[in-house]
């Protein structure tokens, strides 16, 4: 998988140890809004400049058995950090990704979200030969992280119930997919 992926306005970049200080910034502005919270959490009250850096080492590690290929979003004109999107749980039998994504609170509701899946998913099909589908779970009351698989052209594929445990709790989750023949 490639390390750079350039869209118009955002280029994704693999994640280094030099992310770490504008990662943990645009996670520490994110914490303090209650809904974001309580779906990445991950991202907790605690939360400590070493659990990024852990998060990063640990993404550079699965990157080379392509267990987990894990990008930065930056602005391409600013090259400010947006946030971060990644695929990752393959399926080896049935050659499948699961596609996660997050945007720091003061840059939602921009498209990014949305133009980074896209872009993502167009070259995961391009860079896996072997990749036949992009799964994105979402749970079922995440309407934004719903809307924003849906602006990205994924297909809404259905309900799999208790599917998901997020912050210990346990949601269903909406299902939604690429496939090659979607690009």
């Amino acid at each position: 998988m490639r390390t750079e992926i350039y869209g118009d306005r955002i280029t994704l970049r693999r994640y280094e140890k030099s992310f770490a200080p504008l990662l943990f910034e645009a996670a520490t502005e994110s914490v303090q809004d209650k809904e974001f919270a309580r779906w990445m959490p991950w991202c907790h009250a605690d939360y400590k400049f070493e659990e990024t850096v852990s998060f990063i080492e640990k993404t550079l590690e699965n990157w080379q058995d392509e267990t987990q290929f894990g990008f930065a979003i930056f602005d391409a004109r600013t090259n400010e950090f947006l946030g971060g999107i990644g695929l990752n749980q393959p399926n080896d039998q049935h050659k499948f990704y699961n596609l996660g994504y997050w945007i720091r609170t003061s840059k939602q509701n921009r498209g990014t979200a949305s133009a980074a899946t896209r872009l993502l998913a167009k070259a995961a099909f391009e860079d896996l030969p072997e990749l036949n589908r992009l799964e994105i779970l979402v749970a079922a009351e995440n309407i934004p992280s719903q809307k924003t698989a849906e602006k990205a052209g994924a297909v809404r594929e259905g309900i799999l119930r208790k599917r998901l445990i997020i912050g210990g709790r346990i949601h269903d989750a909406v299902i939604f997919s690429f496939v090659r023949e979607d690009f």
